[in-house]
């Protein structure tokens, strides 16, 4: 992970496949503090000056609900509400022991600590490129260097754009029974190492590209061919070692298949990396020195353009799909409260896509983006572990006793062994989504607690794509795997359609 290095003071520019050798760093440029995006190591020295850039107001929700639900802003906002209810220990679900939270913020100092030291600023933003390099190889740094000269950068960041896209929404739960063993080394890996694994060796061979001359890519012709018995063997799915969603994840890449049939966001071949030069050439990013881009631009891309892959059932406002978005009892009720008002949205898996293709057009292309701080934690369920493993939330006695029933149930239609129970319960269930909302409010505490047990502020501070990266991600992991050691799973399980977590 050395290549990766936090924004400071003076940062650098890369610009081609060099760049990703293990050569000296040079600083020689200045940045703005607002960007909060990550530099890398580079061989070239080059200063620019990173002028601010504005970033747009969300849609207001009394004139456009559904937009203003759709935006990156109202994950945060809406959040935020339950989280002043918990801190007040006044959910409907969890008893919350704010007495834990000084030490939930030391145990994730403790887990940076330990595999940084005080090297803080090498550490990554949260993204999938850190999956891929699972077991200390760096898989996306050998396929580029097996990629010929040729190929330039900006072909280089649309490939692994392709790949990241299709990877992330592959990425939901993948069960405690799956592993993915590697055709490359033979080694086994399971949950989202293993599923990132499995998607980069079906894109190196061809699985997702039409183009019999060009396996590494994405794109609309390549999707359509594939069968729910393709994707089942070349995830190794089988009754010995399920894969849960696996045809939720079939029927979104199909769904995938049809939204990149957009020609303006993804080109006349629909490549999901196609969205770079759509980005380049949006009249909202500002060709300074490097290209900036802002964060509201390329959600819309996101948002707009993949927003028909989700289920039509999913919750929706005035007609419109909103997505990753659910009801919650601790939200305010209609009436008197308008509909929109008792929703929360957390858009999780478009937000881990956001923060994993930022990485490689950063990476590459030395793009920038502006108002990464209004991106969220992400509410799956090693956040969310870890504030339940630590003793900060506690499921209340009535829903305990539910979600084990369902759990119990669930176990002997699927002849899951009947071990390590734990709660159990569907994604739209009123538990998981007061539970998501409170993660993303308390990551956003604790990124502020863990600053200040680290003495880091302003230009030093941690971001929360490190914090979700070095510590509360990695530390609901561990803590499951401490509590729960035959399977390693969450301390509450959700069913999975193969399109959520």
């Amino acid at each position: 992970m050395g290549i990766f290095k936090r924004k400071d003071s003076k940062t650098s520019i890369q610009t081609d496949k060099d760049d990703f050798d293990s050569g000296s760093a040079h600083s020689g440029r200045t940045s703005n503090a607002s960007l909060k995006s990550p530099s890398y190591r580079s061989n070239i020295t080059l200063p620019v000056s990173i002028p601010e850039v504005p970033v747009p107001n969300p849609p207001d929700p009394n004139l456009d609900p559904a937009g203003y639900l759709r935006s990156i802003h109202a994950v945060r906002e809406r959040s935020r509400i339950v989280l002043e209810k918990a801190k007040q220990n006044r959910l409907n679900h969890f008893d919350v022991d704010m007495t834990k939270f000084h030490a939930t913020a030391s145990y994730v100092v403790s887990i940076i600590k330990r595999d940084y030291g005080s090297d803080y600023q090498s550490i990554p933003p949260h993204g999938r490129w850190q999956h891929f390099d699972v077991g200390g190889r760096p898989r996306i740094v050998q396929l580029l260097q097996s990629w010929p000269s040729r190929i330039d950068s900006l072909e280089r960041t649309r490939r692994l754009v392709d790949l990241f896209v299709i990877s992330v929404l592959l990425d939901a739960g993948a069960g405690n029974k799956w592993s993915y063993k590697s055709k490359e080394s033979g080694k086994i890996f399971n949950r989202s190492e293993g599923l990132a694994v499995a998607s980069l060796e079906m894109f190196k061979s061809g699985m997702f590209s039409s183009n019999p001359e060009e396996h590494c890519q994405v794109d609309t012709a390549g999707l359509r061919k594939i069968t729910v018995t393709a994707l089942a063997k070349g995830m190794q799915h089988s009754d010995q070692n399920p894969l849960e969603g696996l045809e939720g994840r079939h029927g979104l890449l199909m769904r995938l298949a049809d939204a990149l049939g957009n020609q303006k966001l993804f080109g006349a071949n629909g490549r999901p990396g196609n969205m770079v030069d759509y980005l380049l050439s949006h009249p909202t990013t500002l060709a300074s020195s490097v290209p900036i881009v802002t964060i509201p631009t390329l959600w819309s891309v996101l948002m707009d353009g993949l927003g028909s892959i989700w289920p039509s059932s999913r919750t929706q406002v005035e007609g419109v799909s909103i997505g990753d978005a659910w009801p919650c009892s601790s939200l305010p009720q209609s009436p008197p409260a308008e509909l929109w008002e008792s929703i929360a949205p957390f858009h999780k898996l478009t937000q881990w896509l956001c923060y994993s293709i930022m990485v490689p057009m950063t990476r590459l292309m030395n793009i920038h983006f502006a108002g990464t701080e209004l991106l969220t934690g992400l509410p799956e369920y090693r956040n969310g572990g870890l504030l339940i493993d630590t003793g900060l939330l506690t499921l209340k006695d009535e829903d305990m006793k539910r979600g084990v029933e369902a759990y119990k149930a669930n176990a002997e239609v699927t002849g899951q062994p009947s071990m390590e129970v734990v709660p159990m319960f569907s994604a739209d269930d009123d538990v998981i989504v007061e539970w998501r909302a409170a993660t993303v409010g308390f990551l956003d505490e604790l990124l502020e607690e863990v600053n200040r047990q680290l003495g880091l502020h302003g230009e030093d501070a941690l971001t929360l794509a490190q914090l979700l990266e070095a510590g509360t991600w990695k530390g609901g992991r561990e803590m499951a795997a401490v509590s729960r050691p035959n399977t390693k799973e969450p301390p509450i399980m959700i069913i999975s359609d193969g399109t959520v977590f």
